[in-house]
């Protein structure tokens, strides 16, 4: 995501730098980057407060974890914050620690409604990754405890929901609702996959979470597919070949190996 680089920021005082209340009382003052480094502003509360001036609300944010991997489900989640205990440092998962993400899974969960639902690899098999993502946050955004008005999705696909949809790119980067239902779909499914790696031992799902780095793809072609992988990454489906060939029907996969499939071959940062 490209990110505008020609506001500069404001002078602090002393060098230090203001929090903003994530609920929009306070300006935005950002610490002058050192060293080279440029500051990324974390995501804000700003478009669901213009939306409760308006008198709309309850506002989710929805995003989902898991789409990259060759084993495991996607995992959806849907965040209605408390505009009055919106709890500090969320952020986009991809930028926070795995122990960053675990304290502020907690404080959501006490602090928000909130629904996860997942796509599991079968579904992702017969529907393809982006239909059966949408499926699992259209499921979560139906399963929260009070109906949404409004729901805010990261991406570029909007939901089928029976509210205002609004697909905001990089939206687990610019709002904080969005970024709410990262880090609950990121815990979500990690701990999914360690429970997975005791099921299926040898892949390392616990450290990798199914994505395609090296050491999965050497236990695939060791080992061949679990019931876990999904059978049509290209990665799963060279292991299918090698051992377990029965699965294969080139008759009904004519343009099986032809498949574009576009697959995360290094796990993201934080994993």
């Amino acid at each position: 995501m490209i990110r505008d680089k020609s506001a500069k920021p404001q002078a602090v005082s002393k060098g230090k730098t203001q929090a903003k209340d994530l609920a929009g009382k306070e300006p935005v003052r950002a610490k002058k980057p050192s060293n080279g480094i440029i500051a990324v502003a974390p995501p804000t509360f700003r478009r669901e407060r213009a939306l409760i001036k308006r008198g709309i609300w309850p506002v989710a944010g929805c995003d989902e974890a898991g789409r990259g991997p060759l084993a495991g489900p996607v995992v959806a989640a849907a965040v209605i914050l408390d505009p009055n205990r919106i709890p500090r440092g969320i952020d986009d998962s991809k930028r926070l620690t795995a122990e960053q993400r675990e304290k502020l899974f907690d404080k959501i969960c006490a602090t928000a409604q909130f629904a996860v639902a997942f796509a599991s690899p079968s579904r992702i098999d017969r529907d393809n990754i982006l239909r059966a993502s949408l499926w699992a946050l259209k499921r979560a955004v139906q399963a929260l405890p009070e109906p949404p008005k409004h729901v805010f999705v990261d991406g570029r696909d909007k939901i089928d929901v029976s509210c205002d949809c609004e697909a905001v790119i990089g939206g687990d980067g610019l709002v904080v609702s969005i970024a709410a239902a990262s880090i609950i779909a990121k815990v979500t499914r990690d701990r999914l996959m360690r429970a997975l790696a005791q099921e299926c031992p040898g892949y390392g799902f616990e450290s990798h979470k199914g994505y395609g780095v090296p050491e999965h793809l050497d236990a695939l072609d060791r080992l061949g597919p679990s019931v876990h992988h999904r059978s049509f990454f290209a990665p799963v489906v060279a292991a299918r070949e090698k051992h377990q060939p029965w699965t294969i029907d080139r008759t009904i996969e004519p343009d099986l190996f032809s498949l574009d499939v576009q697959v995360e071959v290094e796990a993201p940062t934080g994993i």
